[in-house]
C-alpha cells in the first residue's frame, strides 16, 4: 500500500509526461479499495467509509456517506456525486494522511440554501451543494493554502478558498477558482 501511494504521488508530482490528468489517474479502476475519513463539525459524527472496493462502488458505504453528508439543518439526504469522493480520496492519498476531513457543509436542501443565500455573504443561489456535488472542508495538519493548491492541481471542478473562516470548497462543476 505504501509503495503504491509513493508511486502515485511521484507520478503526479513528476508527471509532466503523464498521458492522463492527475484526477484521471485516481479515477482509474485500479484494483484497490478507496477509503475516506470524515468528521462533521456540526453533528460531531465520524465516518470511515470504503466506498470503492476492488472494481466497484460499495452501495452500503455510499449510503453511509450520503447520510453523513446530509443537510444537518433539515435531515434531507441526497446521493452525493462519486466524483466528489474521488477528489477527497486523491487529496487524502497525496497528503498521505489518515486524518479525517472536517466537513463544514455537504449536501444542502433548497430550503437551507435559500436561507443561507439571504443571510450569508458568498452563498450561491444555484449552489452545487444543492446538487450534491460540493463539500466545504478543511484537513487538520494541512495548511489551508496547501489544500487549495492541491485541489486546483487536480483540476476537477470549482475550488473556493476561504482563509478567514478556515475552510475550502470543492465541487464537481466546471473548473473555476475564487476566494
Amino acid at each position: 500500500m505504501k509503495q503504491r501511494r509513493e508511486f502515485l504521488k511521484k507520478s503526479i508530482i513528476l508527471g509532466t509526461g503523464l498521458m492522463v490528468s492527475p484526477y484521471e489517474l485516481f479515477a482509474m479502476k485500479i484494483p484497490t479499495d478507496k477509503t475516506i475519513k470524515l468528521y462533521n463539525i456540526h453533528t460531531h459524527e465520524h465516518l470511515s467509509a470504503t466506498y470503492w472496493a476492488k472494481d466497484h462502488f460499495v452501495a452500503s458505504e455510499m449510503e453511509k456517506i450520503n447520510h453523513f453528508l446530509r443537510d444537518f439543518r433539515t435531515g434531507d439526504v441526497q446521493k452525493m456525486d462519486p466524483a466528489l469522493l474521488d477528489q477527497l480520496y486523491a487529496i487524502q492519498l497525496i497528503r498521505d494522511t489518515n486524518k479525517p476531513f472536517q466537513v463544514i457543509s455537504g449536501y444542502r436542501s433548497p430550503k437551507t440554501n435559500a436561507m443561507l443565500n439571504k443571510t450569508t455573504e458568498g452563498v450561491a443561489k444555484n449552489s452545487f451543494h444543492v446538487k450534491a456535488q460540493a463539500i466545504d472542508i478543511n484537513l487538520p495538519g494541512t495548511e489551508l493554502r496547501d489544500l487549495k493548491k492541491l485541489a486546483r492541481f487536480l483540476r476537477r471542478g470549482g475550488v473556493g478558498y476561504y482563509p478567514k473562516t478556515g475552510f475550502m470548497h470543492i465541487d464537481t462543476g466546471p473548473i473555476r477558482y475564487w476566494s
